[in-house]
């Protein structure tokens, strides 16, 4: 075939001996032929290098096959590995059903962000959207409900705001992190926390309180440090705690993030501290870093791939006119992996210590 020219659909027909709309059936899932007929077909197609006309598609199925997806961006000087391996995982689960991801800036101006929202909706560039970074009473969240737009988020929003989503309960990771540090006999345990305005960050930080008091400890106000999750805020706020009295002075200390877990266990090795027996330490996350930092870092290791795949999942079933999950939103646990900071000794064997 000449390849300046476009193989059309009935050429495919005429080759394997069937109508085009055999073909045009088959190719879009939906009908099911005899092996032999659909084995035809399929050499027909490889034989003639045939490439649907997707614009056209598009105008006969009232779809562009592509979901919008916009994030937060990453200071320059952090990785971002949990938006790394979501995208990677939804790009995957997104191709295999035959769907594109399309990436957007996200704007810290609530209407102008609403803008892209409805104008990529409306002009009919994208299907659905996927949403992250989800917090309490989310402008897009109730824009796009109140406006009967298809979409799935990762995370939830305020109570009484029910829409399909996928989370880690954070609140079980940071319950699981402290009743670790108990059984090791820790009774002084801080908290590196996120502003209160996270919903994240208080989601985490209710399981920490809840393993506090169920132990029948109340925690101290001045255990509790909020700041940006960076590594400079979790080595201020390790100082702050390592400067307390000493009959107040935090044993052990569990972060919303890896970062903010490895500027503590800065901090505490600068002042030659044992990281581990002097102070102990928790993250969330399980970064790459996580494994290599001496010590390594016990921390909470989230499902991230899982839940990119299950995202695209349940958004092309809803496309496909499927009903919405049941139950709206989808709670995963994550897993604590312990290492060094909390055990010493446990470096290299972190396959037999995931709780």
């Amino acid at each position: 075939m000449d390849s300046a020219r476009r193989v059309t659909i009935k050429e495919v027909a005429r080759r394997a001996g069937v109508s085009y709309q055999t073909v045009s059936k088959l190719l879009n899932g939906q009908v099911q032929l005899a092996p032999a007929t659909e084995a035809r077909i399929f050499e027909a197609v490889r034989e003639l290098n045939y490439r649907p006309l997707y614009s056209a598609r598009s105008l006969r199925s009232q779809r562009s096959r592509t979901l919008g997806y916009s994030w937060t961006p990453t200071p320059p000087d952090q990785a971002n590995q949990i938006l790394d391996t979501l995208l990677q995982s939804m790009l995957h689960a997104a191709e295999a059903e035959d769907y594109h991801l399309l990436c957007f800036p996200h704007h810290a101006d609530a209407t102008r962000q609403l803008d892209s929202y409805i104008r990529l909706y409306e002009t009919g560039r994208v299907d659905g959207f996927i949403l992250s970074s989800v917090e309490y009473d989310d402008p897009r969240v109730i824009h796009l409900l109140g406006r009967g737009v298809p979409f799935v988020a990762f995370g939830r929003s305020s109570a009484g705001l029910e829409f399909p989503c996928i989370d880690v309960d954070g609140g079980l990771g940071l319950q699981m992190a402290v009743q670790h540090l108990l059984a090791l006999g820790h009774r002084r345990i801080a908290a590196l926390a996120w502003p209160e305005a996270s919903r994240v960050g208080e989601n985490r930080l209710s399981g920490y309180l809840r393993a506090m008091r169920e132990a029948g400890i109340e925690p101290r106000p001045e255990w509790v440090r909020r700041g940006e999750g960076r590594v400079a805020f979790g080595a201020q706020a390790a100082a702050e705690l390592l400067d307390l009295p000493a009959e107040i002075r935090p044993s052990a200390l569990v972060a919303l993030n890896d970062p903010m877990a490895i500027g503590a266990v800065r901090t505490a090795l600068r002042r030659g501290l044992r990281v581990g027996q002097d102070l102990a330490v928790t993250g969330f996350d399980d970064t790459p870093l996580a494994h290599y930092l001496q010590p390594s870092l016990t921390s909470l290791r989230q499902p991230i791939w899982e839940i990119g795949q299950r995202l695209i999942c349940q958004m092309t079933d809803m496309l496909k006119g499927g009903r919405p999950p049941e139950p709206a939103c989808s709670l995963l646990a994550p897993e604590l992996v312990v290492r060094e900071s909390t055990v010493p000794g446990t470096q290299g064997r972190p396959e037999d210590l995931i709780l």
